[in-house]
């Protein structure tokens, strides 16, 4: 099984893209679902409660997740299942072209060799090397290839789904976790939730810095001023 994924790898190279998605989607997610806790937050200072029921924030938050989740797997699977189907046309097409190609110089071949009547018994010999040796040979290498391609194909759509769903799902729960741990939510469990986004995005950035070789400083720092954007931006229109 580790040998196969490790050939689909290599056809597709399907960690390159799941990791991608991996990072910008567990993001994407924990910003989402920053702006619904940033909601339940304002309206407590706003309010005169100073405190709120934990399973509203969960609700809502875990209802956003699962609807990135659904929508993560079943739009990702779709769109990569078609650029995959046109990449295989094109494969195809390009394999017809080359069959062409190859058909056109046996058919220059076959007429040199009968215009050198000398050479028939050479000919002969060598028409039956080729029959022995097989000249359809080549074409189930390539069908074999072909089909290997295809289940790398298709086991990449797969895994890339599950990243693509899974990944904003993750990143939806992650600030959810100080919820889970009281059944009244004031403004510390609320201060606790900000810091564990603050610590994923620092995790997050480093992770991205190091697999792109660049500055793990500057990744977290501009990951960090989405965050902060998107707190000031909720404050602001909230109140």
């Amino acid at each position: 099984m580790i040998e196969k994924v490790r050939t689909y790898a290599d056809i597709t190279d399907f960690f390159s893209i799941a990791r991608r998605y991996f990072v910008n989607n567990f993001y994407d997610g924990m910003l989402t679902v920053l702006g619904i806790i940033l909601g339940f937050f304002i309206s407590i200072l706003r309010g005169s409660q100073l405190t709120i029921d934990s399973y509203l924030v969960l609700l809502t938050g875990l209802a956003t997740s699962i609807s990135m989740l659904v929508s993560g797997l079943s739009g990702s699977y779709i769109s990569e299942k078609a650029e995959q189907k046109k990449l295989k046309l094109e494969l195809d097409k390009a394999m017809v072209l080359v069959e062409e190609e190859q058909k056109n110089e046996e058919d220059i071949k076959m007429e040199n060799e009968e215009i050198e009547k000398a050479m028939i018994t050479v000919n002969l010999n060598r028409k039956n090397e080729k029959k022995k040796r097989g000249i359809k040979n080549p074409r189930i290498k390539k069908e074999r290839v072909k089909t290997i391609q295809e289940k790398a194909e298709r086991f990449a759509s797969i895994v890339v789904s599950l990243v693509n769903g899974g990944a904003p799902f993750l990143g939806g729960t992650i600030p959810l976790i100080p919820f889970f741990l009281t059944e009244k939510a004031n403004v510390e469990t609320f201060i606790y939730s900000f810091l564990v986004i603050f610590v994923f995005i620092v995790l997050l950035g480093s992770f991205v810095g190091f697999i792109s070789q660049e500055s793990i400083l500057k990744n977290i720092l501009q990951m960090l001023a989405a965050f902060g954007i998107t707190m000031v931006i909720s404050i602001l229109l909230l109140n």
